[in-house]
């Protein structure tokens, strides 16, 4: 049975300006599947060209980048979790109620996250750094 875990936006924009996140979703991609909240496409097309912009960077290259990441981390429509909205903000409230949808779609999906984002750990969901994450990606 084929892993899964949804990605928050931290780790996209890790995949298309770091080394160990496209390393390790290219290495797991066969047995695990990746996905996000389609707003969280959204989120990294709003703070990628900033990021960019700081570092001196064109951002034509890597909006090719995004669009080959889309097919490795699939952005999910609210509609597939929208039903566990209300639980999601519940856990997730006194931290950064923006990053419901994160929640809400591990809920639905019953599968851990992968982020960097300490908001997540201790909401009730497993939650991997990237440090970690291949502990879970790995195991049987």
């Amino acid at each position: 049975m084929r892993k899964l875990i949804v990605l928050d936006t931290n780790i996209l924009i890790r995949a298309i300006l770091a080394e160990r996140v496209p390393n390790l979703l290219d290495k797991y991609h066969y047995n695990c599947s990746f996905v996000t909240p389609a707003s969280c496409y959204d989120e990294l097309n709003e703070h990628l060209p900033k990021i960019l912009q700081k570092r001196n960077l064109p951002l034509d290259p890597f909006l090719d980048a995004i669009e080959k990441l889309t097919k490795v981390v699939i952005p999910i429509a609210d509609e597939i979790y929208s039903e566990y909205e209300y639980d999601a903000k519940r856990r997730i409230q006194e931290r950064d109620i923006k990053d419901w949808t994160i929640v809400a779609l591990s809920l639905s999906l019953n599968c851990p996250i992968w982020t960097e984002d300490q908001d997540f750990f201790g909401i009730g969901i497993a939650t991997w750094n990237t440090r970690n994450v291949e502990i879970y990606l790995s195991s049987n």
